[in-house]
């Protein structure tokens, strides 16, 4: 087998579905709508998600694509394994199951979002050569970031809470989208649904 021949169809329409789940499931977070009750439910879709994504990078990685390997990499680390982590502490604390209650201190994931606000936002370029839908994913992505390092810091308020939510449920029906193109385009050898091609060939 040749170097770059590929040993596996591409998985990034899962890593992309695992990545709406996310988005639909911290967009509804800061609408407010989910109660402490689903930060376990939250916490468990998560680790799903870490799971098809952490699969998606490895198999992107093997195929030489440097950019969606590592960030999907990143991704399982952080938006899912490491976020369902922070999901069931901030339960355990805000329901004082070792102990007395605490109120989480949201401050140091602010300084850690910063590092991975800064990782999307340095490799966004390189998704200029991306699918147009997949670039406006990630742009989408840099802005909720650079918000929520905001958010933990104190230095905006709840206010901008509801921008943070509805650009994640955009960048996770965008995601829904490019699945479907990729796919069925894919299966069918032809043009089901318009994926239009990179800002920069």
């Amino acid at each position: 087998m040749s170097e770059h021949q590929h040993a596996f169809v591409t998985p990034a329409p899962a890593g992309l579905g695992a990545l709406a789940v996310a988005c639909f499931g911290f967009g509804a977070v800061f609408l407010d709508k989910v109660g402490l009750g689903g930060l376990p439910i939250l916490a468990a879709w998560l680790i799903g998600g870490g799971i098809v994504q952490y699969t998606t990078a490895v198999i992107e990685l093997k195929d030489h694509n440097i950019t969606g390997g590592n960030v999907f990499l990143f991704f399982s680390a952080f938006f899912m394994f490491g976020a369902a982590l922070s999901v069931l502490a901030k339960f355990l604390m805000l329901t004082g199951t070792f102990g007395e209650a605490i109120q989480p201190l949201v401050m140091v994931e602010g300084w850690c979002w910063m590092a991975g606000a800064a990782f999307l936002t340095i490799v966004t370029p390189a998704y200029f050569k991306a699918p147009i839908p997949l670039t406006l994913i990630v742009i989408g992505l840099d802005i909720v970031l650079w918000i929520i390092v905001l958010l933990d810091m104190g230095i905006v308020g709840p206010s901008y809470r509801p921008i943070v939510a509805y650009l994640l449920i955009g960048c996770g029906w965008l995601g829904v989208y490019t699945v479907g193109a990729i796919v069925n385009n894919t299966v069918f050898g032809r043009i089901i649904l318009p994926l239009p091609g990179p800002f920069i060939k």
